[in-house]
């Protein structure tokens, strides 16, 4: 008595929740995650870093610009003897000299090491967007994993109540033929018995209800409260052709992506290594202003002097002890196990769509046939139902029509959202999981 009186207070606390909740579309979700999730922030931050990199204030082509300037002061005591056979004797005299100057140099040409740079960082650039779309993509996967997983604990909970509540309705009907004669205390304690059970396995629900969705707000960067319901309609993409994700994955898979980028930034280091076997050229110029006040033991007694200075240099490290041959070569290998990396991850990929596409057809074949069993369980406890009703079956029989009915209805909802998550994975190995319209 004490459970079923608990398990009433749980019931309707629930059901005041339900109808005060809001509703979350996967849409929504998404849009949520999009723009709370720290995953997604932490790369997009990441990206902005590559962006700056890959800007001309980094790229070695705009000239250096410097300044120096300085004061020396002096004081002296000074024996002088002058030519003309005079002398004089200084003490404490006071000399002072001050200088500033403006200098510029600029790189005409270095073996063409910083043009290969400059498009080195472009490419890299553009690898950290294959890089946040990879994140997003994964975050959007972890996302409909989560979302579903609430979707079908919440059906799950949906048919756990109307099974309790045909247990509660059982024990009615049999403490009335036991009242009027027509039935034992065996059939009371039975229908307890159940009760009790569907009682525990409600609770248990509803507890891993809490649970998933306390996972998606998570995903979601804890920006809502767990007072929300999701949708449980599932429409499945069955216009996918397979050959054509197939040309798609090889064409848009987002590791695929990254790894031709990486090819290209190896080109580039390879090209920017060899620059060393090159001279390097450059152009430097100064504007300088220096002044000097003498003590009276010097012929000058202010000198100031300004002027302009330019030339041009030529640098040619005619041998640096073979690092730049080793570093050229290293470059070549690693272009050459990134072409390999390719040609493998490939072959990988291939394996992988055939085998995720495979088990798609399988989930959705399971989910129809769920679909279909769900129809003949229902119509077995339907009938089951009216002849407990008659008397002309046991409660054992009934129980087990009813169990029969929540068995394929759990089932249903297990193969119905498998089903989904094997299609998004699907989706997702061929590049296309961020076109999925809902």
């Amino acid at each position: 008595m004490k459970l079923r009186k608990t398990l009433l207070i749980l019931m309707s606390s629930y059901m005041t929740s339900i109808s005060a909740q809001k509703k979350l579309p996967v849409s929504e979700a998404i849009s949520l995650a999009l723009e709370n999730n720290y995953g997604i922030k932490i790369i997009t931050n990441n990206q902005k870093i590559a962006k700056n990199n890959a800007s001309i204030l980094n790229s070695g082509y705009l000239p250096t610009v410097s300044s120096s300037s300085g004061a020396t002061l002096n004081r002296d005591n000074i024996e002088a003897e002058f030519t003309n056979g005079t002398s004089t004797n200084l003490n404490g005299a006071k000399s002072s000299r001050y200088n500033a100057t403006l200098n510029i140099n600029y790189t005409l040409f270095d073996g063409m090491g910083r043009y290969y740079n400059y498009k080195r960082l472009k490419e890299e650039y553009q690898l950290s967007e294959l890089q946040a779309r990879e994140t997003i993509e994964n975050t959007i996967a972890q996302l409909y994993t989560v979302y579903y997983n609430v979707a079908q604990v919440s059906e799950n909970v949906v048919s756990l109540e109307k099974t309790l509540a045909i247990s509660k309705e059982r024990i009615t009907r049999a403490k009335y033929r036991f009242d009027y004669g027509q039935g034992t205390m065996l059939d009371i304690l039975n229908a307890q018995v159940d009760i009790n059970n569907d009682s525990i396995n409600l609770i248990n629900a509803k507890q891993q209800l809490t649970n998933t969705k306390r996972d998606l707000t998570v995903v979601l960067g804890n920006v809502i409260s767990q007072d929300f319901t999701v949708d449980t309609s599932i429409r499945f993409e069955l216009n996918i052709n397979k050959n054509d994700l197939i040309n798609k994955m090889k064409s848009n898979n987002v590791n695929l992506l990254q790894l031709d980028k990486n090819i290209m930034i190896n080109e580039f280091i390879i090209k920017a290594n060899k620059s060393g076997y090159l001279p390097s050229i450059g152009l430097t110029g100064s504007y300088g202003w220096n002044q000097s006040n003498n003590n009276a033991a010097s012929f000058v007694s202010v000198l100031t002097n300004t002027g302009l200075s330019g030339g041009i240099n030529l640098s040619w490290n005619l041998f640096d002890g073979g690092n730049t041959v080793t570093r050229v070569k290293n470059a070549k290998i690693d272009l050459e196990n990134r072409e390999l990396e390719k040609k493998s991850m490939i072959i990988d990929m291939e394996r992988n769509f055939y085998n995720a596409w495979d088990d798609y057809q399988n989930k959705l074949a399971i989910y129809r046939v769920q679909e279909n069993n769900i129809i003949t369980s229902k119509n077995n406890f339907n009938r089951t139902q009216e002849k407990f009703k008659l008397g002309q079956v046991s409660s054992i029989e009934f129980r087990q029509a009813q169990l029969n009915l929540i068995n394929a209805e759990l089932s249903r909802n297990q193969a119905k959202y498998t089903a989904k998550i094997s299609e998004l994975n699907v989706l997702q190995l061929s590049g296309e999981l961020l076109n999925v319209q809902f």
